[in-house]
This record gives C-alpha cells, structure tokens and sequence, in this order.
C-alpha cells in the first residue's frame, strides 16, 4: 500500500481534499447566522421549524452516503465526486432564487445529498493509498484544516450578511465548490483502477454492506463514530441559542462559535504527530476517556452553579480537544479492514454513524433551553459509552507486535 500521495504534493493533496470534504460543513456553518433572517424573508416564525434548513441538510447527506460510495467503487472515485458537485449545485440554485420556505428545504436537501459525495469519496480515496497509522495521520491532518470551516464559516456568514443579503450566501458556495472541483479535477489523479473496480449492483451492494455489519472493528468503530459526534451535532444546532440567548453574546456568536473550533484542530494536528509512535487504539481511548472524565467533574460543578460564559467555554474546549484526538482515528480504524471496498465502507461507516449522531444530536440539541447542563451530561454519557465500544470492538483481535 502507498504511503504517499500521487499527483498533488502531500501538503497541497491534504488541504486539497480538506476543502473538498469541508463543502457539508461549510453547507451548515456559514447559514448558523443567516437563520432567523431567513426565516422572515420567508414567512417562517417558528425557529423550531427554520432549524429544519439544517435538518434537512443532515438527511439528504445521510441518504447519499449510501449511493456515492458503492458508485465510486463501480466507477470511479473523480468521476463520482463530479456527480455530487452537480446535485450540490443544484440545490445552491434552487435555494438561492427560493421563494418559500418549502423550496429552500428542497434545495438544502439536495445540498446534503450532493455534499454527501465530497463527504464520502474522499474518504474512501485517502484508503485507496494509507493504511493504519499512515491513514490516521493523514485524516488528522486534513481534519487540522477542515476545522478551520466551523472556525471561519459563520463569521464569513455574517460578514456577508453585513454587505448583502441571506441569498448571497448560496452564490458563495457555488463559487467555492467549483473552484474546489477544478482544483481536484486538474490535480488528483484517479486513485481506483479499473481492475480493481466493482460491478454497481444491488447484490454487490449489499453483500459489501453485510461484510462491514459482520466485521466486529468496522461496525463497533462506526457505533462509537456515531455516539462521539452525536452530542457534537446538538451543540452544533443549537449553538446559536446557546451563545445568543442563554449566554447573550449577540453579533459575537460567531467568534465565540469559533473559538470552541480551535481545540479541536490543535488536537488534530497533535494527534497527527503522536499517532504515529502510540497509535490509532490509544489515541482515541485517551481522548474518550478524557472528554468523559471533563464532562463528568463539569456535570457536577454545573449543576451546583450554572456557569457563566468563561466557564462553559473552558469546560468546551477541553472536551473538544479531547473528542478532536478521535475524528480522524474513528474514521480510520473503522475503515481498517474494508481496503478491498473502501467506498462501500465508506459509506457504511458515514451513514451508519450519520444515523445514530442526528437522532442523539436532536435529543441532546432540545434539552438546552434554559442552560447548558445537558449538553454536558450528553458529552459525559456518549464519550463513556463510545470508549466501552472501542473496546467490544477489538475483544478477540489477535495481539500483534504493533499497536494501532
């Protein structure tokens, strides 16, 4: 298996594929400010429902998840990706000249279904040429540069808010995919073979999905994927209730937003350098183990005395340097196995970890009304149960003289 990138140099591959899959996040983050202006323009008075440009967002992604992998491992992974970006933009158009509510919902959710490819095939392109701990570092360093999305995306939100209006926002992501598309498309060579490609069948489809349920690491990994994120996707929808309205930072949302942001790329970028000398497995248990113990002491102190918003933020970014230390081994060793088909698993793993964070992340996300604790209380319960996972998912591998 290569350990090193063709085509692009590993600096440009890395942050090449970084904005590629940072299309999903970008989708979510730079709209956190334009909600509510959105929601008038467009007769919606119910926040509850203007969440649902968001929601629909998570659904069309999970849902294309499932195509754009087994597609890649038929035809390709560039060619998939092209695919995608065009549904994408189809849904940055029709949300962009929407007129009503329920065209925009139609637009986001072919956003997500679009994006689902950039989200999946990279993925599965990386497992094309890294294996192990090589791969670990590599999704390390491209989630050190995709987090910059979340750190940037809603103060690029309400810097376009400040010139023009919401729909503007829409043409910003047309431009920005299809700068990322040519970039990908005259720089990264095709990773897949046609050898080693698949026959897109419904029966091939589903023996390579029944392959990733019935091995023990991919499906345990993409449980504890799920249950990781799932506190991770409330704090994200409610992120600005939190900082608005419970802890009144107003126009400040998005810097504050932010700042939470950059714990979890320094803790990529650490986790790239010490993956390598004590593994995937170790890494990520001491980053569970880690958000599990904060969450636990802050549960505690939190429900003595709410804190105000120097404490919760301090509680915040410990947790997401801790959680930071798992996203790209997660991926990793849930896809350690699956080299053979990596867009079935890929997709496997993405959808099957999508599925279990939204629903955990909705629970999670309607509980902050008046305070943060159960926000606290999910990171705490989730991160524990996700740790006791990476567990049950390795019981009965054979010891070896290296430990991933």
């Amino acid at each position: 298996m290569s350990s090193k990138a063709t085509g692009a140099g590993r600096v440009e591959f890395i942050i090449m594929i970084a904005l590629m899959t940072s299309l999903m996040a970008l989708s979510i983050d730079t709209m956190l400010p334009a909600l509510a202006i959105m929601g008038e323009d467009l007769d919606v008075t119910d926040p509850a429902r203007t969440q649902l440009a968001i929601t629909v967002l998570f659904a069309g992604m999970a849902l294309g998840q499932l195509f754009y992998g087994p597609l890649s491992d038929s035809i390709g992974r560039k060619r998939t990706i092209y695919i995608g970006i065009s549904v994408f933009l189809v849904g940055c158009l029709l949300s962009l000249f929407a007129q009503d509510f329920d065209s925009m919902l139609a637009g986001r959710l072919l956003q997500g279904l679009g994006a689902a490819s950039a989200r999946i095939v990279p993925m599965a392109l990386v497992r094309d040429q890294f294996e192990g701990r090589e791969m670990a570092k590599i999704m390390s360093f491209i989630m050190s540069v995709f987090i910059l999305v979340p750190v940037l995306a809603p103060m690029v939100g309400q810097g376009i808010l400040f010139v023009t209006d919401w729909r503007a926002i829409f043409a910003f992501f047309i431009v920005l995919a299809a700068i990322a598309t040519l970039w990908f498309g005259l720089r990264q060579p095709e990773t897949l073979p046609v050898e080693r490609r698949r026959p897109f069948s419904i029966s091939g489809i589903m023996g390579g999905f029944r392959a990733c349920f019935t091995d023990r690491t991919t499906l345990g990994y993409t449980i504890a994927a799920g249950f990781t994120f799932g506190p991770f996707v409330g704090y994200l929808g409610a992120s600005q209730h939190v900082f608005q309205n419970i802890f009144r930072t107003g126009e400040m949302f998005a810097v504050w937003f932010g700042v939470g942001a950059i714990a979890i790329g320094a803790a990529s970028i650490l986790n790239s350098q010490l993956v390598m000398r004590y593994g995937m497995r170790r890494m990520t248990r001491a980053g569970l183990a880690g958000s599990a113990i904060a969450s636990v002491a802050a549960a505690i102190i939190f429900a003595i005395e709410p804190p105000g918003l120097l404490g919760f933020m301090i509680w915040l970014m410990i947790v997401f340097f801790a959680v930071g230390i798992c996203f790209g081994n997660l991926n990793a060793l849930a896809l350690e196995n699956m080299g053979s088909m990596a867009g079935i698993g890929a997709a496997f793993v993405g959808f099957g970890s999508t599925m279990i964070a939204a629903p955990l992340g909705a629970i999670v996300g309607a509980q902050l009304v008046d305070d943060t604790l159960p926000l606290v209380i999910g990171f705490a319960v989730m991160s524990g149960i996700a740790l006791s996972l990476s567990f049950i998912a390795d019981r009965g591998r054979p010891p070896g003289p290296v430990v991933r």
